[in-house]
């Protein structure tokens, strides 16, 4: 199984060559990685064309965000399912894209874990999120899976279409809301740590950001599962997040 991974990315110079040696380093055979640079002005495509990869696939031009250089991306990809891996963050061990490629060989949809960590080098933990099994109907109890970790079948990703931009920093959260409720995948979760994400990224900086996002995630439940205009998610959710920090006390 081919497995394609996105990387969007602008002015990335400081991590990005981590988060492609990364990749590089799976040791699953049969993958790609597709860039999707929005013109940045420091040495990121420097650093990406010197890796000199036949694995590796740029384009470079300007978006209107991250979720419309995402959708580039899905445009472009030729694996048989694919996943997205920021270019600040980078796989947690060698072996990620195997588990992957095994999880989804009887599967639609494969996650794991998060490890959100303060820097790429010293791996300093700030929380883990260990997103447990996935039960239908979930999302309005405030669960989702971590989308750095969230894996679709090209099958899959064609009945879900591409990310809706009006959600803003949630239309993350609004696809994959679209392809566990909406469709009806066989899902498998892999219950470990898949990814080591920087932790400080912009949905995770401003509380009034937060606050936004988890309106627009109403917003999709209302829309697609016709939850009611306050709903248990909308208080669950942020419960959930703060329980991710009890592994460390």
């Amino acid at each position: 199984m081919k497995i394609s991974v996105i990387t969007v990315c602008f002015n990335s110079e400081i991590t990005i060559a981590h988060t492609i040696n990364s990749f590089l380093d799976q040791t699953h055979p049969d993958k790609e990685m597709i860039i999707v640079d929005g013109c940045s002005t420091d040495r990121t495509l420097e650093i990406i064309r010197s890796f000199s990869s036949p694995f590796i696939r740029i384009i470079s031009e300007p978006d209107t965000g991250i979720y419309d250089a995402m959708n580039k991306g899905l445009k472009l990809y030729e694996g048989d399912a694919f996943g997205f891996l920021n270019s600040d963050d980078m796989f947690h061990d060698a072996t990620v894209l195997e588990r992957i490629s095994a999880g989804l060989s009887d599967a639609d949809v494969v996650y794991g874990d998060v490890l959100f960590v303060a820097d790429q080098m010293q791996k300093r933990p700030v929380r883990v999120w260990r997103a447990g099994p996935y039960r239908r109907g979930c999302f309005r109890y405030g669960w989702l899976p971590p989308h750095p970790t969230f894996y679709i079948r090209r099958e899959l990703a064609d009945a879900v279409g591409p990310f809706d931009l009006s959600y803003g920093l949630s239309s993350d959260y609004d696809y994959m809301l679209r392809a566990m409720e909406v469709q009806s995948p066989r899902v498998r979760y892999v219950p470990s740590i898949l990814v080591d994400f920087m932790h400080g990224g912009s949905t995770t900086q401003s509380p009034l950001r937060y606050v936004t996002g988890n309106l627009h995630c109403l917003r999709s439940r209302r829309r697609h599962l016709q939850a009611p205009p306050v709903d248990l998610a909308l208080f669950l959710k942020p419960l959930r997040k703060a329980h991710q920090f009890r592994w460390m006390s």
